[in-house]
């Protein structure tokens, strides 16, 4: 049954094709437009008695008073159509795509002996676009090395055939510094000028090899002419360039060109961070503020957002990955989600880069440290009486059963205090045995704190869920530190949040940034606890097998233990090594025994 009959009928006659729908309200004014591979199915969708429709969405459907829609040939057709409605109605229920700051370009002039420059606003009739560049350090250098490696001219002059002919201008100071070849009076050729021009796009594009191979043919054809001093000049080209190709974030040569794009969101807006990489060098960057998507979903937000990112910047880059699964109406393009690899380097790069926008943006809004936001708002998701500036978190390992550890990390201000971090032997526990663990590492580590007066947290995160949260809330019973502080557990399975007394557990928004901070907490008190434990069974093993060798002694066996920290490594080292170590005799005792 539908609350919207009338529109519901209208919308059961849409034809099965792809195109565009548009929404009006009471004066007439467009209020959302919107693509579909199928109007009919598409915009029926509205208006069927559903409770999957958001607030917003809701708020949408109970405003429109008529719709209209336009049939396209394909469905890219439909998503170029939807893009300019969007742009010139500028519908109150779309996305924005516009951020408020808009990043600066390299701009190459398109006249005759084009000019370099740096340009906010676009005019692609007058000049030619390399960025944006949100990065102001990356382009001033990447500026710095053009003007240094290439002579453009920096006048306005109208350098026309006829002007140069006629002898209409005089070489300037440029010219007599060596900035420019005064191509005004005809010293440097159009054809000359313009391979110049070529290289500084290739250099742009990220193309540093055919740049620094052109330079150094430069160079070397100066040489041979015994033109010492200007093969000089162009060597000190060659370094900068390589200084600055240096310092650039180089993933893999071999992966081509690649855009990268990743979206984070937060209620009805979201963050994207973009990366273009160019020959295995990441050549550009930008972050981008999307406002106004309650109605639409991530992968419309995403897909849309990288539509209309190629689309202004004329790409032509046919390899796409992120982080979110999105679908773009050309097949040509490959987009893609990697798991793995380089690939995932570069997503996970992006990402922070996404995060750390978002969290500044927020904070913006709010007007707050980005950092004291996020611990406001753990703060009220976890029902805290106080800021947690001071984070601790318990793990245990015990990986088949054997020589179980634990592990505590220190998270202060939101960020990892390493020189916080200790490792646990379990001490007082036979066998594998969680929840004991638990039990005595929580005492241990607060019992200790108490009698040195020293400094508690102001929330303790334990790995595992109910029963390894009521273990630990014992043993702060018995020393009587129980409500010192906050103490929470959190559920592997469903990522759930257990609270001291309750019976179920808090289930927080899975993009919060407050369960972010606590699975960062627990992932790496995780890799800690690992790794210690596989310290510990490599020195146990190593220890076991050199104590039933009759001759080995325990100092021997640490003098082993240092040196080469698994059995694996004692049986692959060499026999001179050995015998370099501990002897001849005792030599010939290990290796007769680990035989």
């Amino acid at each position: 049954m539908s609350d919207y009959p009338e529109l519901l009928e209208i919308a059961k006659n849409l034809p099965k094709e792809p195109g565009i729908y548009r929404y009006f309200d009471k004066d007439d004014e467009i209020i959302y437009v919107g693509k579909a591979k199928d109007l009919r199915k598409r915009v029926s969708s509205y208006f069927l008695a559903s409770t999957q429709h958001n607030q917003k969405t809701k708020r949408l459907i109970s405003q429109i008073k008529r719709l209209e829609y336009t049939v396209v040939a394909t469905e890219y057709d439909a998503l170029l159509l939807e893009n300019n409605f969007i742009k010139k109605h500028k519908p109150k229920y779309n996305i924005l795509l516009k951020d408020d700051k808009t990043y600066p370009y390299i701009t190459i002039s398109k006249e005759r002996f084009p000019k370099i420059g740096i340009n906010r606003k676009i005019d692609r009739n007058q000049f030619l676009y390399f960025g944006p560049f949100s990065n102001g350090m990356i382009r001033k250098n990447l500026f710095d090395i053009l003007e240094k490696t290439f002579h453009f001219r920096t006048c306005n002059l109208n350098l026309s055939k006829q002007n140069i002919q006629e002898g209409k201008y005089k070489v300037c100071m440029e010219y007599h510094i060596g900035n420019c070849k005064a191509p005004c009076v005809g010293y440097q050729d159009e054809k000359n000028y313009l391979s110049e021009v070529e290289a500084a796009k290739n250099l742009l594009k990220g193309s540093f090899f055919s740049t620094k191979t052109q330079l150094k043919n430069e160079m070397l054809e100066l040489a041979q002419n015994l033109q010492f001093e200007k093969a000089e000049l162009v060597k000190h080209k060659i370094i900068s360039l390589e200084n600055f190709e240096s310092k650039s974030v180089v993933v893999n040569p071999n992966l081509g060109s690649i855009e990268v794009y990743t979206m984070e969101r937060e209620d009805e807006q979201a963050f994207v961070n973009f990366l273009f990489l160019n020959n295995g060098v990441i050549t550009a960057s930008s972050n981008h503020h999307i406002k106004n998507i309650g109605v639409d979903t991530d992968e419309d937000v995403l897909a849309f957002f990288i539509f209309d990112h190629r689309q202004e910047n004329e790409s032509t880059c046919k390899q796409i990955i992120t982080n979110i699964e999105c679908q773009l109406p050309d097949e040509s393009l490959q987009i893609s989600i990697p798991k793995i690899g380089d690939k995932k380097k570069l997503i996970d790069l992006s990402l922070k880069n996404t995060f750390q926008f978002k969290l500044e943006k927020m904070a913006s809004q709010s007007g707050k440290d980005p950092v004291l936001r996020v611990l406001e708002t753990m703060m009220k998701d976890l029902r805290m009486k106080e800021l947690p500036k001071h984070i601790e978190c318990f793990d245990n390992s015990n990986i088949q059963g054997t020589n179980p550890v634990a592990s505590m990390v220190c998270f202060k201000m939101g960020k990892p205090s390493k020189k916080d971090y200790r490792h646990f032997k379990i001490k007082t526990v036979e066998g594998p045995n969680d929840f004991d663990s638990m039990r005595e590492i929580v005492t241990r580590r607060y019992k200790r704190i108490s009698e040195e007066n020293g400094e508690f947290p102001q929330l303790v995160v334990i790995d595992g869920g109910k029963g390894q949260l009521s273990v630990a809330i014992d043993a702060l019973k018995e020393i009587g530190l129980l409500n010192k502080f906050a103490i929470v557990g959190i559920a592997k399975r469903l990522e759930e949040i257990y609270f001291p007394g309750d019976k179920e557990p808090l289930l927080i928004n899975k993009k919060s940034e407050s369960l972010k901070i606590i699975q960062k907490l627990r992932n790496e008190a995780h890799r800690f606890a690992i790794t210690f434990h596989r310290d510990q069974r490599s020195k146990y093993f190593i220890q076991s097998a050199l104590s039933e060798i009759e001759g080995i002694g325990p100092k021997t066996e640490e003098l082993l233990l240092k040196r080469y920290k698994s059995i694996d490594k004692l049986k692959a080292a060499p026999f001179d090594e050995i015998v370099s170590l501990v002897g001849m005799q005792k030599a010939e005792l290990i290796k007769k025994g680990l035989e």
